[in-house]
């Protein structure tokens, strides 16, 4: 009986040695390949809680020399966010109060600078609409309304369609183009919410150019293909 098991165990023994010699080295590399990815990853989590941890920390400091105004080493710490932490929504977030620093100052060139980066680099399309939204206004003032325009040209988040829209008829009005005007408005205030001040304000727009958004609204109620009477 003792000799029967002994056997048996060589044969399992041998059989396992030859399953080893044949699918060994296969194994060992899915095993190494295994562990090395959960290491890889481990290792991206620390590396990326660090770096939102220095980004925070160096967003703190783009908004304390903000307040002292110093535009020197305001120039420089946006510099270090950019070139360490540009993919940070820390950094989206620092270029967008520098440029308000900037152009509160009457540095608009590098008010539109910080703005354009932050469109242009921005992988939040929520940052970029703001930056457009933003340097667009700046191009206004400045009357450089074909770059301003290009600026809104593009996509856009819908939550920022209304904006986009309100701004484009700001254009248009300056540029004494009342029509085209008139129809970015109405984008606008059909856009916005009924309850939002913004909306009172391009109501006013629209009045000062002699159109009545309630009234469109109004007529645009009753007409045949909302009423179903073309029915």
């Amino acid at each position: 009986m003792a000799n029967h098991l002994d056997l048996e165990e060589q044969e399992q023994l041998d059989q396992l040695k030859h399953f080893w010699q044949q699918y060994g080295n296969l194994i060992t590399w899915v095993l190494i390949a295994i562990l090395g990815s959960f290491a890889g990853w481990n290792f991206y989590q620390y590396w990326q809680r660090n770096q939102a941890a220095q980004a925070a920390t160096m967003y703190d400091e783009v908004e304390r020399v903000a307040r002292t105004g110093d535009m020197a080493k305001l120039d420089r710490v946006l510099a270090d966010m950019k070139d360490k932490f540009s993919s940070t929504t820390y950094a989206q977030q620092a270029g967008l109060i520098a440029a308000k620093v900037y152009y509160d100052a009457g540095n608009t060139a590098s008010a539109k600078s910080a703005l354009t980066w932050v469109a242009d680099q921005s992988p939040d399309t929520g940052y970029q609409a703001i930056a457009k939204l933003r340097l667009a206004g700046v191009l206004v003032e400045s009357k450089a309304y074909d770059e301003a325009m290009q600026k809104l040209s593009g996509d856009f988040p819908a939550e920022y369609m209304a904006l986009v829209a309100d701004r484009k008829g700001d254009i248009y009005q300056l540029q004494g183009k009342k029509a085209e005007a008139v129809a970015e408005y109405n984008k606008a205030y059909s856009g916005l919410d009924e309850r939002t001040e913004y909306r009172a304000l391009v109501e006013v727009k629209l009045n000062a150019l002699g159109s009545n958004p309630r009234g469109a609204q109004a007529v645009a109620a009753l007409s045949p293909a909302s009423t179903g009477a073309g029915k």
